[in-house]
C-alpha cells in the first residue's frame, strides 16, 4: 500500500459513520483508534465490544467495507486487550504533537495581531483538510 498513515485515518474516518451503521444495528459502536502502517485500529464498543463474534465483525464486516471503500489490502484489528491485538505507541492517532507543530506557527501565535494568525491557520488548516479528503476520494474513484 502506497498511502500515508494520515491519509489512510482520514479516510477511515470519512467512512466510519457508513461502516459502522451493521454494528450500531446491534448495539454496537466503533470507534477509530489509529492507523500505522496500513493498518487500522479500532475498538468495539457497546454490545459488540466483549461479543464473541468481533473478530468476525471486525473482519467480515468492518474490513470488507474498508476495503471496498478505500483499498483491497486495508487491514483492520480490533484493539479488545489481547496483547496480540494492541495498537503500536506510535501509530497515527489524528492528533498533532507539540513537537511536531511547526515553529513558525508557534511564534506567530506569540505575536500582537494573534486573532489575525489564528483565522489564518483555520482557515489553512480547513483548506490542507478538505484537500486530504478529495486527493483520496479522487484516488478510490468517488
Amino acid at each position: 500500500m502506497h498511502f500515508l498513515d494520515e491519509d489512510i485515518y482520514e479516510a477511515v474516518k470519512n467512512y466510519l459513520p457508513k461502516v459502522s451503521e451493521y454494528v450500531k444495528s446491534h448495539g454496537g459502536d466503533i470507534k477509530l483508534l489509529g492507523v500505522k502502517d496500513g493498518v487500522v485500529y479500532i475498538e468495539l464498543s457497546g454490545a459488540c465490544g466483549g461479543c464473541s463474534m468481533s473478530l468476525m465483525t471486525t473482519k467480515m464486516v468492518v474490513q470488507r467495507k474498508l476495503r471496498e471503500l478505500i483499498h483491497p489490502e486495508l487491514v483492520v484489528v480490533n484493539v479488545d486487550g489481547t496483547p496480540e491485538n494492541k495498537m503500536p505507541e506510535d501509530a497515527y492517532t489524528g492528533e498533532t504533537k507539540k513537537s511536531e507543530e511547526d515553529p513558525k506557527k508557534e511564534s506567530q501565535a506569540s505575536s500582537d495581531d494573534t486573532t489575525d494568525n489564528d483565522s489564518q491557520e483555520k482557515k489553512n488548516g480547513k483548506k490542507e483538510k478538505n484537500g486530504v479528503i478529495e486527493n483520496i476520494k479522487n484516488m478510490v474513484g468517488l
